[in-house]
């Protein structure tokens, strides 16, 4: 292409020197709301600048006003400012804000969005150069995933043990390393099999046939140009004025040098970011492209926005104690103007249900206002885990006490899909005639049953009238179906004849039955064998799922159980409490914030330790500080003294990040004794102190507490004095009747319409009709008498 349409446009705004100078004359009020440090990121306009911005420094507010003054005061016209974010959602709030600061609307900014989305309009315009047309597509990842199957079939590759998603992974990450075919190191192109480069330049040449191009390509191909071509750099060199660059301390290799290049021409980049809050290395994100900045940039103007105007400062005097154990960092001090508010808080628990139960309890008080604290919504309140499986005991106990939630960046755990396939494998050895349920995982994982083999159960089991499991029985001694696909058909129909054998006579518990079922339908083994980043997280999902039937006397029970709590979800808008990863808390911020699970090697990730040694304890200490500065009055770390691992308990030991809060910051509500050093540590408890807390919790009859008790010199706590099961028992006899008026601590008053052994249905006047456990509810004249 020749040039952009708006050439004439960049051409006047040079030689409009005397309207420049009226509008610079123009007052700017907008300035006035800014403190100190944010008004001098937004008028030095000239030159290399840092923005600094530790969490709740109001970035976005300066960010935004330094591209209003660039536009008030005639620095610049809106299409010679390049403003480049990460989400369309940053980049429209950005447009938003900059009107409502200049009263009016800005139009004209055509710069203004992601990398993606900018690169999309550089390459349209100049894709010949990289050997395409102007109309390419950009592939979606299940295309991407289909382009690269064919091009490991056709180098004679067996996918299912080279799989095309591990492939992807791999070439993305090149891609994020600014790395065509030909400039992988040889370090790294012996992946995959010794054939990764090969692959990766056989993958680009089936694009470019298809004339397609995936993300990564985006940012790769312009790259390619701009290396290549000088004058189409220049042009551009010269048409951004201003570059402005929002969340800097996340870009990759290849954003970065994007960004370089391009800066070269004015050398007006204004990056903005946080070194402490770089929390995205696992996909790309390089922490050292804002730690060499002023390296980058000589003569860079470094400005640190350190007044925050979220937090406490006890909350920000915590995280700033935990940041300042990294040494990658270029180092800020947050402050605020705030009341002192609460201490952070730190509490250990026996084990993870423990934990759970005691959150349950917690934001129930807060709801109240009781405990000193003024009453908290559901909706201002948050569970941040470090890692997606933690969530299943905070769901379970919710679901159980009827505490509304949501889950943020994914399904709840009943609802993920490793789950309900596991689910359904339970239902068919509790119940063979569950349809659905034979449906769901009778080619799950593949077992060679396409759409026709289904077909010929159905039409099997509907002629002779029976369910579809007995109808594949019928279709097999019919010889219906032959090869690979009957063969494993019929080890599915033994397999599920023989569990379901051996959980009619009980011959192993029903938790390795659950185990069992999914290690020999083949279940397990596929997510195993899948190289996805889900794979392993999915893996974990499942052995939670197993953990929770031990709650339960048997498959049916925690089946049944599972089906009672989940009737009672509505999609009516209440406030619900949050519950999401760290990761996915970034940018967010809640009134009060729990932060579970603070053990070594949960978290920080054993993972992260193994494969990146100290780079990945610093990466997951500024996870730390992202979890506790998204809190603004009330932060809660908590963490247990032992936890099922693998379905074996293993003693936790608190997190290296605790012992680096600074005290005068905390409140420690540990009962002493737990451990020897740091917090908590006041001495050996007595015995009846122990059996009390043990009562109370009915959970610490574990390995775990035995063993401390053991250390202590004190004598065993017996079986708990007081068990709640969450078993269902249909043969109880509930001492409510039809018509009953009775009173449910999250539901309200309602009358009793149905009854189930000690199951009721409820039809509540406020929540409407709810299926409920009889020792949740009282009489409606003992209302305050509610045993929870």
């Amino acid at each position: 292409m020749s040039g952009f349409d708006e050439d004439d446009a960049f051409e006047q705004g040079a030689r409009a020197s005397l309207a420049a100078r009226a509008m610079a004359a123009r007052p700017a009020p907008y300035l006035d709301d800014l403190n100190p440090a944010q008004r001098q990121a937004v008028e030095r306009l000239d030159g290399p600048v840092l923005m600094l911005a530790g969490a709740g420094t109001g970035k976005t507010k300066a960010l935004t006003t330094r591209i209003a003054h660039l536009l008030n005061t005639g620095r610049a016209q809106p299409n010679e400012i390049l403003a480049v974010t990460f989400t369309n959602k940053a980049a429209r709030e950005m447009k938003t804000r900059v009107g409502r600061l200049l009263g009016e609307t800005v139009e004209g900014m055509p710069w203004l969005g992601t990398f993606h989305a900018l690169c999309v309009k550089i390459l349209r315009r100049h894709a010949e150069l990289v050997d395409l047309k102007s109309s390419f597509t950009i592939l979606d990842t299940d295309d991407q995933i289909r382009l690269m199957k064919q091009v490991i079939a056709a180098a004679n590759i067996d996918e299912k043990r080279w799989p095309a998603r591990q492939l992807a992974g791999l070439i993305d990450h090149w891609k994020n390393r600014a790395w065509t075919p030909g400039k992988v190191p040889a370090s790294e192109a012996s992946a995959f099999n010794h054939r990764g480069a090969e692959l990766y330049a056989a993958y680009q040449t089936r694009l470019r046939e298809l004339n397609a191009v995936d993300f990564g390509d985006l940012l790769l191909h312009v790259l390619t140009i701009f290396q290549t071509h000088e004058d189409v750099l220049a042009r551009y060199q010269r048409w951004f004025r201003y570059i402005l660059v929002d969340e800097y301390q996340d870009t990759n290799v290849a954003q970065y040098m994007w960004l370089r290049l391009l800066a070269q021409g004015h050398r007006n980049i204004c990056c903005v970011g946080d070194d402490d809050q770089s929390i995205y290395g696992w996909r790309g994100a390089e922490v050292g492209n804002i730690l060499r900045f002023e390296k980058d940039f000589p003569g860079a103007t470094v400005v640190r926005l350190e007044q925050n105007y979220r937090s406490t400062p006890h909350i920000l005097g915590a995280a700033s104690g935990v940041i300042a154990a990294n040494e990658s960092r270029l180092g800020k001090t947050l402050w605020t103007d705030m009341p002192e508010g609460e201490k952070l808080r730190l509490i250990g628990h026996w084990d993870g249900e423990e934990e759970a139960r005691w959150v349950g309890e917690e934001i129930e008080a807060m709801q109240g206002g009781t405990r000193g604290l003024r009453p908290f919504s559901l909706d201002e309140i948050a569970i941040l885990v470090r890692a997606s499986h933690q969530m299943r005991a905070f769901e379970d106990r919710f679901l159980t006490i009827g505490l509304p939630y949501r889950v943020i960046g994914g399904p709840r755990f009943y609802e993920r899909m490793e789950i309900r396939d596991a689910m359904a494998y339970f239902r068919l050895v509790i119940s063979p005639d569950d349809d659905l349920a034979f449906e769901r995982v009778v080619n799950t994982p593949k077992r060679g049953l396409g759409d026709k083999a289904q077909q010929k159960i159905q039409i099997t089991a509907r002629a002779n009238g029976v369910a579809l499991a007995e109808g594949a029985g019928l279709l097999l001694q019919e010889g219906g179906l032959t090869g690979k696909g009957a063969k494993a058909l019929a080890e599915l129909l033994d397999g599920i004849a023989r569990w379901r054998e051996m959980a009619r006579t009980g011959e192993m518990p029903h938790t390795e039955l659950a185990q069992v079922i999914l290690d020999e339908s083949g279940y397990t083994a596929m997510w195993q064998a899948d190289t996805s980043p889900e794979a392993a997280g999915r893996l974990e999902n499942l052995k939670e799922l197993v953990k929770a039937l031990e709650g339960f006397e048997n498959l049916q029970g925690f089946l049944e159980h599972v089906a009672l709590i989940m009737d009672n979800e509505t999609e009516a808008e209440e406030p619900k409490v949050s519950i999401m990863t760290l990761h996915a808390a970034k940018g967010l911020e809640f009134p009060a914030v729990f932060l579970p699970g603070w053990e070594d090697g949960l978290f920080p990730s054993q993972r992260s330790m193994d494969e990146q040694g100290l780079k990945g304890v610093e990466e997951e200490r500024r996870l730390a500080y992202v979890g506790i500065t998204r809190a603004r009055e009330l932060c809660t770390v908590s963490f247990a003294a032992n936890r099922r691992v693998f379905g074996q308990w293993q003693s936790a030991l608190p997190s290296r990040f605790i012992d680096e809060l600074p005290e005068d910051h905390v409140e420690v509500l540990t009962p002493p004794g737990l451990y020897g050093g740091g917090f908590g540590a006041a001495g050996v408890v007595p015995a009846s102190t122990l059996e009390d807390r043990a009562s109370e919790a009915n959970v610490y009859n574990s390995p775990g507490w035995r063993r401390m008790q053991s250390r202590a010199g004190q004598r065993p706590v017996s079986q708990p004095r007081e068990s709640r099961s969450q078993v269902i028992d249909l043969d109880a006899v509930s001492s409510f009747g039809q018509g009953d008026r009775v009173f449910h601590k999250k539901f309200g008053y309602g009358h009793v319409t149905g009854i189930e052994g000690d199951k009721l249905e409820i039809a509540f006047e406020k929540a409407g009709l709810k299926k409920v456990v009889a020792r949740f509810v009282v009489a409606a004249d003992r209302a305050d008498d509610v045993p929870f």
